[in-house]
């Protein structure tokens, strides 16, 4: 049985009854081994007599609302087979009546390969590999904003109409639920960019939602994308979203919990500055120059400030994936709103 957090065990007997009925070709589960990285939906690697699988889960406890959609993710990830974006092959989903365990979860392909948790690189040698690496990630996210989503069956993903007002609905209200203490940059931030939205310009695509580094499995032996991973916050929105919050990762240092691109010297490195990484993008979509981006990116940091949040809150309420990094995650909210503030007083 895996254990972790009490009521995230996994009766890993009934389990691979489960699994050996209901995915074909599954036999003999041997092991159930948790991911210690990610902090939203718990993730397992499953060591069967068949071969290696992965399996993701809702966590336990009280969520918020539209939270931990694993059956989102499943659908997109099928729906994304055999195109351009590269994701795991998605096997079988078990809502919370079927699941044995009490929660709804989903089974896809293991796919082996590299995953770099620090976006500086610093296991690869060749500043020209690190500058590959970086534009597959470019030529990946263009491809995924070019797909037709009424051809994959996506057309009613997401809602119409302003998606950054939607989303600073979403994530303003999941905050507030999550709100431990008084922060008064989030505050500011929060009423910036209710202040400074940009008008509604049309521009819809699928999005991923978390798209940066180590959500990606490259190839062992060449800067080539395997798999993209973590597609829980996908929905239909402004592509812009997801570049700016890539592009976030250029502005935040390190600060422990996560890794930032904003104190290395990235031309020393062979990794593009934002402004090359954001040309290379509009190359490959045909786009002209981008108005509004300090409000993107701002609210890029008031996003991320608040998932890690509700990260925390999960922490101590104990039923968080990880308590340890969740409590750490959680100490950084205000250091994300502080460069935030800083930004928008700067650029905007």
């Amino acid at each position: 049985m895996s254990r972790g957090i009490a009521d995230q065990r996994i009766d890993e007997t009934a389990l691979g009854r489960y699994l050996e009925a209901h995915v074909d070709g599954f036999e003999g589960l041997r092991r159930l081994v948790k991911f210690q990285a990610g902090q939203s939906n718990p993730t397992y690697r499953i060591d069967a007599a068949s071969g290696t699988y992965v399996l993701r889960t809702k966590p336990p406890g009280t969520l918020l609302k539209s939270a931990h959609r694993v059956d989102r993710e499943f659908k997109v990830m099928q729906a994304l087979a055999g195109t351009a974006v590269p994701v795991p092959v998605a096997l079988h989903l078990a809502s919370d009546r079927d699941s044995p365990f009490g929660r709804m979860f989903f089974v896809m392909d293991y796919c082996d390969g590299r995953i770099f948790w620090d976006p500086a690189l610093p296991e690869i040698d060749d500043p020209a590999e690190r500058a590959a690496i970086y534009d597959a990630m470019n030529t990946a996210l263009a491809a995924l904003h070019d797909l037709d989503t009424q051809a994959l069956g996506l057309e009613d993903f997401g809602r119409p109409g302003n998606y950054f007002e939607r989303q600073l609905m979403r994530w303003s209200e999941q905050y507030r639920h999550s709100k431990v203490d008084q922060i008064d940059d989030m505050e500011t931030l929060a009423a910036w960019l209710a202040d400074n939205l940009p008008p509604d310009d049309g521009a819809a695509s699928l999005v991923h939602g978390d798209y940066r580094l180590d959500n990606i499995i490259f190839e062992k032996a060449r800067p080539q994308i395997r798999a993209i991973l973590d597609w829980e916050l996908s929905t239909l929105g402004h592509p812009l979203a997801d570049l700016a919050y890539q592009c976030m990762q250029w502005r935040l240092p390190n600060l422990g919990a996560f890794k930032g691109l904003g104190n290395v010297d990235r031309a020393a490195l062979g990794i593009p500055s934002e402004a090359d990484y954001v040309r290379r993008y509009r190359e490959r979509r045909g786009l002209g120059e981008i108005d509004h981006w300090p409000f993107y990116l701002a609210f890029s940091f008031f996003r991320l400030a608040a998932i890690l949040q509700g990260v925390y809150k999960r922490s101590l309420d104990g039923n968080a994936s990880n308590p340890e990094k969740a409590a750490i995650y959680g100490r950084n909210v205000p250091v994300l709103a502080g460069l935030a503030v800083e930004l928008i007083r700067k650029e905007a």
